[in-house]
């Protein structure tokens, strides 16, 4: 407990992804418009989603909440990056950098458990459709995102309290556009070997395990859309082609930074810059430029909020 209570940081410095101001207009410039983009888009998905009663499937609600969680995910982490690229002291507060870290961990949970559900709804949805509905119900759709945000605590919360309570004495500066668990903790003032290892156990794993699942998931129902008839064949695999694609885009970075930590930090900032500000801004991307349906729901809420000035 003496040892603890050491800490005497009260801020931590990041450094960004660069020090050359012409870069770090250009990247302000970059990331301002995906940052509006990102949101624009997942709130138009989730307001469409929860509008359009044609929406009322387990897919699309699964999408509406993924879509939530991908546009707080950009707002916590994205609008510290765009004021940091035009500050010349980029630094956040003890207190604050520990939230980003809860925040992060905790959405990133959630999202991982949403991106597993939704493989699952689409399994039943292609392997087992006379039971669809029945297996697919209400409840059990309530249930799984519930379940995201429960795994999605513990995730974070197991792994906080191992970081949290380590002695800050000295070093307070930060390789990254935002604090994350392994660069804080490496700036601990004593051995975190043990830490490295809950982190990447913790972190590390559950990507790694959700990855598997999901790529076990879509094998199998790409394996019966190939083995049945030719109907729907087309709309199935066009769904299946953007989860997967967003599948890989989350997963990949996420495997990368936690199994192998401080491999090469250059290609960790990168990767940090895609999974957290590249990637929330897919989902409005791939589900409603491949989607029919979604692009149909969309123009009808449009005539509907265009019907509604025209009333006013």
């Amino acid at each position: 407990m003496q040892q603890l209570n050491q800490s005497q940081v009260s801020e931590f410095i990041l450094l960004g992804l660069t020090n050359s101001q012409d870069i770090q207009f250009l990247l302000f410039a970059l990331f301002s418009v995906i940052y509006v983009a990102t949101v624009s888009g997942n709130l138009l998905i989730v307001v469409t989603v929860f509008y359009i009663p044609n929406l009322y499937t387990p897919m699309y609600f699964l999408l509406g909440n993924l879509s939530f969680v991908d546009m707080i995910l950009a707002s916590f982490i994205t609008p510290k990056v765009i004021v940091n690229l035009v500050k010349k002291q980029k630094t956040i507060s003890f207190a604050g950098c520990f939230t980003q870290i809860f925040l992060l961990h905790l959405l990133g949970g959630v999202e991982m458990v949403l991106l597993v559900s939704m493989a699952y709804d689409r399994y039943v949805a292609i392997c087992k459709p006379l039971h669809y509905m029945t297996i697919m119900n209400k409840k059990v759709c309530v249930l799984l995102v519930v379940t995201s945000w429960f795994l999605g605590l513990l995730h974070s919360g197991l792994q906080i309290p191992f970081v949290v309570n380590l002695p800050f004495c000295g070093p307070n500066v930060v390789d990254s556009i935002f604090c994350d668990l392994p660069l804080v903790a490496k700036l601990a003032c004593v051995h975190t070997y043990i830490v490295q290892i809950v982190i990447v156990a913790n972190s590390g794993m559950i990507s790694l395990s959700c990855f598997v699942i999901l790529l076990i998931s879509y094998s199998l129902i790409l394996l019966t859309v190939r083995n049945h008839s030719s109907t729907g064949q087309s709309k199935a695999r066009a769904t299946l082609t953007a989860h997967i694609t967003v599948v890989i885009l989350f997963f990949g970075p996420c495997i990368f930074i936690y199994i192998w930590p401080f491999s090469n930090h250059s290609v960790d900032k990168f990767l940090a810059v895609f999974y957290t500000i590249v990637t929330p801004i897919l989902n409005p991307i791939i589900y409603t430029l491949r989607n029919k349906e979604m692009k149909t729901a969309m123009k009808t809420l449009w005539g509907a909020f265009l019907s509604s000035r025209e009333d006013t």
